[in-house]
């Protein structure tokens, strides 16, 4: 199970540096490689705005 950012996401680069497999790209909204995303949840667990889901 991959994970997503949804529209909640304000930016704030919490889950960039918490991804083990640098799937994460920076932009208005940060957007998860689902094809590399390795479904370890470290970027759903320093989100301060709960605005990672798993897909």
């Amino acid at each position: 199970m991959a994970y997503k950012i949804t529209d909640s996401c304000v930016a704030c680069g919490s889950c960039i540096d918490e991804c083990p497999v640098g799937c994460i790209s920076e932009g208005d909204i940060y957007v998860i490689d689902a094809d590399q995303c390795v479904s370890c949840g470290t970027c759903a667990a320093a989100c301060p705005n709960e605005a990672i889901v798993g897909d």
